[in-house]
């Protein structure tokens, strides 16, 4: 059964559907996702790039690198310093890489 039984109509001229049909495709958004987002205060982003995922991935191996150190001092009660520091270095990287390529969902104002 549907959640939402309200139906609405909106006329648009050319100009306007153009724009729209450009908001959606840049947002990988439909129609009924995009005005919800709208209605709801959050004005939707640009999907993410095709390099995302690759970045998404490179932060879950280095956390995966740092999780496995932390194993090993827990283990040995020794620390792999440079190990440690090569890691945060690389996720340091990786973070201000992520924040600049994909904004996240701001607030209408």
């Amino acid at each position: 059964m549907r959640q939402r039984n309200n139906r609405v109509s909106v006329y648009l001229n050319d100009a306007e559907l153009e724009k729209l049909c450009a908001l959606l495709n840049r947002a990988g958004l439909t129609q009924q996702s995009y005005m919800r987002h709208l209605i709801s205060g959050v004005v939707p982003t640009d999907k993410p790039p095709v390099d995302y995922y690759a970045m998404t991935r490179e932060l879950h191996a280095i956390g995966n690198n740092l999780n496995q150190i932390a194993h090993q001092a827990n283990a040995t009660g020794m620390v792999d310093v440079s190990g440690y520091w090569r890691n945060v270095t690389k996720l340091d990287e990786a973070i201000a890489g992520i924040m600049t390529a994909v904004e996240l969902p701001r607030k209408a104002q």
